[in-house]
């Protein structure tokens, strides 16, 4: 019931639309009714890339011209029909973005987005090679609808019309499935998403394969409405351009930013084209761009985002929040954090085994040469001053960082150099030095994408979602929104995200970084209950005060290497430890 509930605006929108395209007679703008969702499909299908991912792609016109061109030959020179060439359009545009993601994956941020300008231009120029410089669709005067050809064109825009809502249908469908989580992960923080399981570049690669697609589909049936084309108005700038614009405008990441950005921009354009194209040409391209400056400026997420958080913020009741009871811990001072009780030296199983481990950077030796074993439900305290190594040291362990030499040994086998990934279905789950959450999603979402590495269904991951946020005292507040948390807050949601999958072992970077002596020590008594429930932990922290009491042994880093290990109460005496690290007035303030 509330799934059609959810679909009633878009019927209702449709069915209107449908309406007044049906009481159009101009035939002009009757093209321009056309047109409209066209460029909405083709702007759901940059969505479906960029708006989810945040990889911005200048170059959908490689997928939209493929397609274009795919039909036209295929019935100037095989006789077929769109009925048929349209989806052949679809799957040769999904195949074009395959082959264009494998190689261009590999870039981020503007190296992309150049690459991706790269291919429709190319592919310009190898069709005016070509000869192709303007190819038209044969008129068929029998039997025309056979080959999509109608006298009336309302037709047309009815069968767009029935092309968009698929599309997003589709892409609604995406959106909330572990496909689109996995997208939204990768937009808001993609090292945080391949931490907690996420095979990136395999899911980017499905979504530039169904973003090429629909927009091969879409192109085709553009030529159709226009009976000819011409690698320019196909694999153009400015065809890339619209479907950026339109889903910019409207808003990313929304299956209904690019509809509200078509309906806006197109009629708009072509509008002032037709009345002002003669006197000043290009002048579509100039509505673009104001377009794309307005939203910079004003709503720099697209109108679809703006209004919603406008909404939300005027309707939003105040809420009086009691701090203690979002909390199953209790906050106590931090000389009186309880120690945790010590385990007998080189007891349990080892789980995690470093040997001779080593990264350097150019000339500097991040990592020298380092050794330890981590035992089942010990908790590790890594210690030194900044610099030492230590993040760099979790950076190898978990895989966003290939060691020059050594091993990394989980149960026994080599994981030294696996994707962050592989580390995470292995087992190894991580926190991060500076926070990494998925600032527009909500807790619980949160951690669900943490526990897609070990759920086969989406009902089991929600499951386990449940059971981590619990362990760590956040169902109460489970569906607020990341944005809006505490520092105290996003590091328990961290953790709950790590703990979602199921790990052998945790790694935590500064998990009490940035916070109060009573909030680490909430943070500090949840870690202590991980540990009593056969966690195997491995902590990085700066404060001292908290550490002696909760981990079982040290191991203190100094310029990369290892210079001492071993029970809290020898490591802090230790005189290397306290010139290179603790300093002299450590000794004297030092907790017995």
């Amino acid at each position: 019931m509330r799934e059609w509930r959810s679909l009633l605006p878009i019927i209702i929108f449709t069915a209107l639309y449908a309406a007044l395209s049906l009481s159009v007679t101009n035939s002009y703008y009757q093209l321009v009714m056309t047109l409209v969702p066209v460029w909405a499909i083709f702007g759901l299908s940059w969505n479906l890339l960029s708006g989810y991912t945040g990889l911005i792609s200048f170059g959908h016109a490689a997928f939209f011209g493929v397609g274009a061109y795919a039909v036209v030959l295929g019935q100037v020179h095989f006789d077929l029909s769109p009925w048929i060439m349209i989806p052949i359009a679809a799957v040769l545009g999904g195949i074009a973005g395959l082959l264009i993601g494998l190689p261009t994956f590999r870039l981020q941020g503007h190296y992309f987005a150049l690459a991706m300008l790269a291919y429709p231009l190319a592919i310009l120029y190898v069709f005016e090679w070509l000869g192709l410089q303007e190819v038209t669709l044969p008129i068929k005067r029998e039997n025309a609808a056979a080959y999509m050809q109608f006298s009336d064109h309302r037709v047309y825009t009815l069968l767009a019309l029935a092309m968009m809502f698929a599309t997003i249908l589709l892409t609604r469908a995406v959106e909330r499935s572990r496909f689109g989580m996995a997208l939204l992960a990768i937009k808001q923080n993609e090292a945080a998403a391949e931490a907690a399981g996420i095979n990136t570049l395999a899911w980017k690669l499905r979504a530039v394969t169904l973003s090429g697609a629909i927009a091969g589909a879409i192109g085709g049936f553009y030529a159709v409405v226009l009976l000819v084309v011409t690698p320019q108005s196909v694999f153009g700038m400015l065809v890339s351009a619209q479907a950026l614009t339109v889903a910019m405008f409207g808003g990313v990441g929304t299956v209904w930013g690019p509809v509200i950005g078509s309906v806006i921009l197109i009629p708009l354009a072509e509008t002032l084209n037709a009345e002002a194209g003669s006197r000043f040409p290009g002048i579509q391209g100039v509505i673009y761009g104001l377009a794309i400056i307005c939203v910079i400026l004003l709503a720099p997420e697209g109108l679809f985002w703006k209004i919603r958080d406008f909404w939300r913020k005027r309707s939003a009741a105040p809420v009086t929040v009691n701090p203690g009871a979002r909390d199953i811990t209790t906050a106590v001072p931090a000389d009186l954090v309880p120690l945790r009780p010590k385990r007998s030296a080189g007891t349990g199983d080892v789980v995690l085994e470093v040997r001779n481990l080593s990264r350097s950077f150019g000339g500097l030796k991040a990592v020298q040469d380092v050794s330890f074993k981590l035992r089942q439900s010990e908790i590790l305290g890594i210690i030194g001053p900044n610099g030492a190594g230590k993040t760099t040291l979790f950076n190898l362990l978990n895989g966003f960082l290939r060691p020059d030499t050594g091993q990394v040994l989980l149960d026994g086998r080599e994981m030294a150099g696996r994707k962050p990934h592989e580390l995470c279905e292995a087992g190894i789950g991580r926190t991060f030095q500076i926070m990494r959450p998925f600032l527009r999603m909500s807790i619980s979402d949160n951690v669900v994408v943490g526990a897609y590495v070990r759920a086969k269904t989406d009902n089991k991951a929600k499951q386990l979602a449940a059971d981590a946020i619990a362990r760590v005292g956040l169902s109460d507040i489970a569906g607020r929104i990341a944005g809006e948390l505490t520092t105290k807050e996003l590091r328990l949601m961290e953790l709950a995200r790590a703990l979602a999958g199921q790990p052998r072992i945790l790694l935590l970077d500064e998990t009490l970084a940035g916070l109060g002596h009573d909030e680490a020590n909430e943070v500090v008594a949840v870690i202590q209950r991980l540990a009593r429930d056969g966690m195997t932990i491995a902590i990085i922290e700066h404060t001292m005060q908290a550490m002696v009491r909760l981990v079982d042994s040290f191991l203190v880093l100094d310029h990369g290497a290892v210079i001492v290990e071993g029970e809290p109460e020898a490591v802090t005496r230790d005189s290397r430890v306290i010139e290179a690290y603790l300093g002299k007035k450590w000794v004297a303030h030092a907790p017995h």
